[in-house]
Formats: structure tokens, sequence, C-alpha cells
């Protein structure tokens, strides 16, 4: 198991600072570092939800004081892969709501796409700005060692928890002023600034304004991700909106405010597609705005990201994506995927009931730990129900191998032991000169499974948070 400070005696060349820090700091200082935290969260309000496990569903996300660090060179060399698959994503969901050449090919099969759930026949044909659809990529990326990173999953429609990783770094600012001056550390601060530019650069064809309105649509106060909602909405300027602020009228959306009705060129959409538009998905939904996909057709209005997105972040799809850089951009992947089992091919599927308490099954829509079973870890009842459900919906799942995922030193409970780690960077794919740009923040989301041996991390799941430093070249 890579331990990513490394050993006691000889951390590794980024933590040695942290490692003199941690030694004189000592474990009574950081326990009292780590109730200042939870106190700054509480007055802040930094929560999440969770429902339907009984008492106050509004919860404190585990933050762990002791920092993750990337030297800038393991830094670049994410960040390019990271910039490459984010491009290729794109020009895979371009591709399937218009020629689908990459299934012509035969290198993507056509039920795997057509079939989806999250394939949206509705947006076959429309050409949003640059041919951009996914404006906000987080790729989950894993390590198992020095230089070996593998890339989990992909999110291109609504992925979360920046709002976290911008807290985590102003806490810990606040925390321990010293250390900071002490290294020389990559800002995130410039993420809403980042992301608001992005998603200027993507203003519809009809929009004349040289800034664009932009506002953020939720689903309101009971999402789990409502606090950063409104986050991210106070940190680019933009307006916090639910689908009744909302109407269209003659094929423009427009926001009711105090003084009168305001144009709206780009929404930065927070909910799921069938909720977006009654008139075109989910006859039902309240939560949307009637009209608003008609808008989108005419180029009145950007979406971000577009309805259909989510095709891309499949799991059965995912396991496409290094044939989609060679296929899309005519490049070899700079990051690598985690070998995959598809559960609907037959020699996999057996292979996977076979091996059933050595790999990891996943749902091919599951997220946020839910649809998953690490065999490992699991009962003989839990991986019974696994197999049953495989063999009647075997498209319905994949299966991984149980990755020895890196560690990192981590403050839980009343000890100092290692955890393991994975990251969410987050990628912004905007225009600039007409042309597809990847931007990104340096560093991520470091998301910590705070049980001893577990590698879970998600926050739904008991997970905890560090923040993520990435140290700059030296001169």
């Amino acid at each position: 198991m890579f331990d990513e400070m490394g050993e006691t005696s000889k951390p590794r060349a980024p933590y040695t600072g942290v490692k003199i820090w941690l030694d004189e700091i000592g474990l009574d200082g950081l326990l009292q570092k780590r109730s200042e935290a939870e106190t700054i969260f509480r007055k802040v309000g930094i929560t999440f939800c969770v429902y339907g496990e009984g008492g106050d569903p509004e919860r404190l996300i585990p933050f762990d004081v002791i920092p993750r660090i990337f030297s800038a060179g393991e830094w670049d060399a994410l960040r390019k892969g990271i910039d490459q698959r984010a491009r290729a994503l794109n020009k895979f969901i371009w591709d399937v709501y218009h020629e689908g050449k990459i299934i012509e090919e035969g290198i993507v099969p056509a039920r795997l796409v057509y079939e989806n759930s999250a394939y949206e026949p509705a947006m076959k044909g429309i050409d949003p700005p640059a041919g951009i659809y996914s404006h906000i990529v987080g790729t989950d990326i894993v390590r198992i060692g020095p230089e070996e990173f593998y890339v989990l999953e992909d999110n291109c429609r609504t992925p979360s928890g920046v709002s976290y990783m911008l807290e985590n770094r102003e806490i810990m600012l606040r925390l321990f002023p010293d250390l900071f001056e002490s290294h020389a550390i990559e800002p995130v601060e410039n993420y809403p600034t980042l992301l608001r530019k992005t998603l200027a650069s993507v203003k519809p064809p009809l929009c004349e304004a040289e800034n664009p309105c932009i506002v953020v649509l939720t689903p309101g106060p009971f999402n789990s991700a409502f606090y950063e909602h409104g986050f991210l909405a106070d940190e680019m300027g933009a307006e916090l909106v639910e689908g009744a602020d909302l109407y269209v009228e003659d094929g423009f959306v427009y926001m009711r405010t105090t003084v009168g009705p305001k144009r709206v060129d780009v929404i930065y959409r927070r909910i799921d597609d069938k909720f977006l538009d009654p008139e075109r998905f989910d006859s039902s939904s309240m939560l949307g705005v009637p009209g608003l996909i008609s808008a989108y057709e005419k180029g009145s209005v950007t979406l971000i990201s577009a309805p259909g997105a989510g095709i891309a972040d499949d799991k059965a799809i995912y396991t496409y994506v290094p044939d989609m850089v060679r296929f899309y951009l005519d490049e070899e992947p700079i990051l690598s995927n985690v070998p995959t089992w598809r559960c609907n091919d037959e020699e996999d599927r057996d292979y996977v009931l076979d091996h059933l308490d050595e790999v990891v099954v996943k749902e091919v829509h599951g997220s946020g730990g839910y649809g998953l079973m690490i065999g490992p870890h699991a009962s003989e009842k839990e991986r019974a129900v696994f197999a049953e459900a495989i063999r009647k919906d075997p498209g319905n799942y994949i299966a991984q191998p149980t990755l020895s995922l890196s560690t990192c030193p981590t403050l839980a409970g009343e000890t100092v032991g290692p955890r393991h780690v994975d990251m969410r960077p987050f990628a912004l794919v905007g225009v600039k000169d007409g042309e597809m740009d990847v931007t990104m923040t340096a560093g991520g989301l470091t998301r910590v499974a705070m049980r001893e041996g577990s590698l879970v991390v998600n926050s739904s799941q008991g997970g905890g948070v560090k923040d993520t430093w990435v140290l700059k070249e030296k001169a």
C-alpha cells in the first residue's frame, strides 16, 4: 500500500515541511484545530444533506486538518491527462447526438448509447456553442503508487464538491497561516472567477450583451448540495433561482425580479435532466421551466451542462473513454482507466460472478457510494443479492478490481493514521478564440475514507475531505 507522505523517518519530498509541522504541533494541537474547524463550519453553515436516515438531514462533512500534497510535476501530468479526457468526452457527446461516427466504426456499441436512460433524444441535432455539452467535468482520480494514477469515473453532468475545495482552503488559511507562509502553494480561490469566465464564454448566439446574465438554477433547499448552489452563485455574483423564478416568453428566458423581468442568457443548472422542462421531459416536474428546451434550441439561452451530457459519465460508457481519446484526438491516453469488466459481456460476467469476493461491483448509473458492493468487505448475503441482480440485468453493472488506494495521514477519531483517499479535480470547458478551451484550478477536492480500512470516500457514506495542495514549481 502506497502512503503519500512516505515513511515516518523519511517523508517524500512534497511532505517534508508538513512532517516537521506535524511533529511540532502534536496530537493535542491537531485535535484543538479540528474543533476550531468544526466551529467555523457550523457558523458558516457548510453542510450537506442526507435524507431517509432519520434525524437532522443536515450534516457537517468531516474535515481533516492534515493536507494532501502534490508536487508541481505530479499535478502537471494529471492536468494534461484531465484536459485530454475532457476534450474527448465533449467530442463524444457531440458525436452521439449528431453523426454517431464512433458507433458506425464499431468502437462503441449502439445499444449502450441509444438504449441508455441517460441519452436524451430531445437533444439530437442541437448545437451548443463550440460543440461543448459538458462545461464542468469532475474526474475522480485514484492513486496506487508513486507515479500510478487511474481515473475511477467521469462526472459530466453537474459534479459537486467544488465548494468544499474552496472552503477547505479558506479554513486552512485561517487556522494555519504560518504553515502556508512556509510553503509555496498554488491558489484555488480563483475558481469562481474562472467558472464565471467559462460560463460567459459560451453565451448563446442570440445574446448580444458583453456581460451575459448568468443564473444558478437549484431545485431548492432540500437538495443535498443546496449549500454549494448558493455558495457558487454568491462567489460568481450570479442570482440563485428556482424554476418558479424563471419563465419563457417569445423564445427567450426571463427572470422575475422586484423591478420587472430580466432576460437570462446562461443557466448553470443543478437539477437533473428529467426535471428541466415539463414540456419535453417529465410532465409532472414542478422544478423546471416550461419551454426551456425550445429556447435552448432557438439559441437564446445556454444550459450548463447540456441535457444529455450524462451519457458520457455512464459507467459502461466509461470503459470506452481511452478509445474516444484515440478516435477523436488521435492521441494515446495520458491517464488510464481502472481495468473494468462489463457484465453484459458473457465472458466478463462469468468472471465477475466467480470472483465476487474479490471485485468491486457498481451500478452503471450509481453515484454517491450507492449501488456499490466491495466484494472483500461484503457479506455472503450481500454478494448473493448482487449476483442475482447481475444475472437479472447484466447491462446495469460493471466490476473492477479492488485497488489498493493510496493513503494519507489523517486525524481520524483521536489518533493520526493512514486513510484511503481519492481526488476530484474540476475541469472547466469553455470557448477561447472560437475553439474549445479547458482551464483548471490547481488541485481539487480530496475525499478521505474516515473509517480505517474503508475504501468508500463519499460524504453520504461517512467520508470526509482534506485541503489539496499543489506546490509551485521551484524557481
